[in-house]
């Protein structure tokens, strides 16, 4: 959340119609879905399943206090997933019945690699962890099944599979396994 806080906090309102990695959404579209996911993800922990309805989705927090908004779904996640049985408990989300050590996996990568999408998208110079990105490539090739895969904009959780160059770092084989050219 951190990392993904500094490269939220250099985007300008004039980048919000820039495209992204992610095809089918602008730097406006990501920046919304990383606060959203700020904020959704511990409401599904703590209620330990997705909310229905959910009060974040269609949200236009680029339209608010992005950062303020992103900080205060921050605080809510971290407490949730520190809060007892967090971890072990299963939680109901739409694509399944999950711990929440896994869910926290993919939390983490979710907003690691939209940090990603939105440096690459507005030229922000970034280093990213590399250790942490290994451990998420690693976790994300256990969950990352070829029907959970689909063309950008089609709603599959995960593009398809791009071949990560060779001697490519931790950080583009992961995005490039998620679908994106590092």
């Amino acid at each position: 959340f951190a990392a993904t806080r500094r490269i939220l906090a250099a985007v300008d309102p004039a980048d919000y119609g820039k495209p992204t990695p992610c095809a089918s959404w602008t730097v406006r579209d990501v920046a919304n879905h990383v606060v959203e996911g700020a904020n959704w993800f511990g409401l599904c922990v703590n209620g330990r399943a997705a909310p229905d309805p959910d009060p974040t989705h269609g949200v236009d927090y680029a339209a608010g206090d992005l950062l303020g908004s992103f900080d205060q779904g921050v605080a809510g996640t971290v407490a949730a997933f520190h809060s007892p049985g967090a971890l072990e408990d299963l939680i109901t989300l739409p694509f399944g019945e999950l711990p929440g050590a896994v869910f926290l996996n993919i939390a983490t990568d979710d907003v690691f690699v939209h940090g990603w999408d939105l440096a690459r998208a507005t030229g922000q110079d970034v280093t990213f962890d590399e250790t942490m990105a290994a451990g998420l490539l690693a976790d994300v090739q256990q969950i990352a099944a070829d029907e959970m895969r689909g063309p950008d904009g089609s709603g599959a959780p995960f593009g398809p599979r791009v071949e990560a160059p060779a001697g490519a770092s931790s950080v583009e084989q992961l995005v490039a396994f998620l679908g994106r050219a590092a």
